[in-house]
C-alpha cells in the first residue's frame, strides 16, 4: 500500500514519550542489536529517506513501513545533535553483543589481580567510547578531557575493584562475585561527569519548544548527567547481581563441575539475555528529551530568558544524552 504523506511527521516519536512504557518501546526499537549489522550502504540510504521525509520529497511509492524503518536505522546509528554517523561499538545498539561480552567475562574472571586489572581497564575503554559517543555534541569535548577521564575512571574501576578483592578475601564467595558490580557503579560515577565535564562547566544548551537555542545551563547539565549515570547503572544492576546468585550456584551441580570451560561463555550468553531487555528499560528511565522549568535554571540565564521573551517560555528542553 502507497504511503499517505499528508501530515507524516518522520520526526514524531511512535509511542509516547511521557510514559516510561512509551520509552521502553521506543528504545526497544532502536536499540534493536540487529541494526548494528545494517551496511553502510543501509545506513546512508536511511539517512538520505530521513532528510527526504523532513523536506517532503519522498520518492514517489515509497511505504510508511520504509520510513518506519529507516528512522529506526537513522536513530539507532546517527547522533541526534549533529546527525553524524556514530561509530558502530558507541552505538547504543552496540550494548547488548559489547557489554554481554565484557559483563560476562568480568564476572567469571574476578578472582586475581591481573585478571580484574585487565578486564576493568577493557570495560573502562568501552565505556569511554560509549560516553564519548552518547553525549551531548553541543559541548565540544577536548582531547585533554577525554585522555583524563578516560584514565580517572579507569583508575577509579580498577583501585575499586582490587580493594574490595583484598578485603572480601575472608567474605563468603557471592560476595568476591558482586565486586564487578561495584568497580562498574564507582566507575559510572567518575566516567560519565568526566567525559561531560565541559557541559558541567560551560553548561549545556537549553532550547525553547520550537527547538531554538535560548542559553547554556550547568544547572540543567548537572541534571541531564545524574540521569545518565542512574540509567547506566540500572543497566549493569540485575545481570551483575542475580547472575552471580545464579552462578554461585550452577557451579555447584555435579554436571557443571566438569564442563569448567563453558562457565565464561555461559555468563556471557546470561549477561545477553538480561542487557537485550535492561539496556531500553534503564534508556527509557528518563526522557531523552529533559524538560525544566526556567525557575530552576540559573537566575542570570533566567533574567536573560524573562527579559527576551516574558512568560511565553515556561519550560527550557535539552538533550541529556544516552
Amino acid at each position: 500500500m502507497e504511503a499517505n504523506l499528508s501530515g507524516f511527521n518522520i520526526d514524531a516519536p511512535r509511542w509516547d514519550q511521557c510514559t516510561f512504557l512509551g520509552r521502553v518501546k521506543h528504545f526497544f526499537n532502536i536499540t534493536d542489536p540487529r541494526t548494528v549489522l545494517a551496511p553502510e550502504r543501509e545506513l546512508d540510504w536511511a539517512k538520505m529517506m530521513v532528510e527526504k521525509s523532513r523536506m517532503g520529497t519522498v520518492p514517489p511509492g515509497t511505504q510508511v513501513e520504509q520510513l518506519l524503518y529507516a528512522k529506526k536505522l537513522y536513530d539507532s546509528a546517527f547522533h541526534p545533535d549533529t546527525g553524524e554517523k556514530m561509530n558502530v561499538i558507541g552505538r547504543m545498539s552496540f550494548q547488548v553483543p559489547g557489554g554481554m561480552i565484557l559483563t560476562g567475562f568480568m564476572l567469571q574472571f574476578y578472582r586475581t589481580v591481573p585478571a580484574v586489572v585487565f578486564w576493568q581497564w577493557v570495560n573502562q575503554s568501552f565505556n569511554a567510547l560509549v560516553n564519548y559517543t552518547n553525549r551531548n555534541a553541543a559541548s565540544p569535548t577536548s582531547l585533554r578531557q577525554m585522555a583524563l577521564s578516560y584514565f580517572t575512571a579507569t583508575t577509579t574501576a580498577v583501585a575499586t575493584a582490587v580493594g574490595m578483592n583484598m578485603l572480601t578475601k575472608r567474605a563468603p564467595p557471592l560476595v568476591g562475585r558482586w565486586v564487578p558490580f561495584a568497580a562498574v557503579a564507582a566507575a559510572n560515577c567518575v566516567n560519565i561527569p568526566m567525559m561531560r565535564q565541559q557541559e558541567l562547566i560551560q553548561g549545556i544548551c537549553v532550547k525553547d519548544r520550537n527547538h531554538k537555542d535560548i542559553g547554556h545551563s550547568r544547572r540543567a547539565a548537572a541534571i541531564g548527567i545524574t540521569q545518565v549515570v542512574i540509567s547506566r547503572i540500572t543497566m549493569a544492576a540485575p545481570g551483575m547481581i542475580l547472575l552471580p546468585v545464579l552462578m554461585e550456584r550452577l557451579e555447584k551441580l555435579h554436571f557443571m563441575k566438569k564442563v569448567k570451560v563453558l562457565h565464561a561463555p555461559l555468563q556471557v550468553m546470561l549477561c545477553g539475555c538480561f542487557l537485550v531487555f535492561m539496556v531500553p528499560v534503564a534508556c527509557g528511565l528518563f526522557p531523552q528529551t529533559c524538560e525544566l522549568p526556567v525557575s530552576f535554571l540559573e537566575p542570570e540565564l533566567q533574567d536573560t530568558i524573562r527579559a527576551k521573551y516574558g512568560e511565553l517560555v515556561p519550560y527550557v528542553y535539552f538533550n541529556k544524552g544516552l
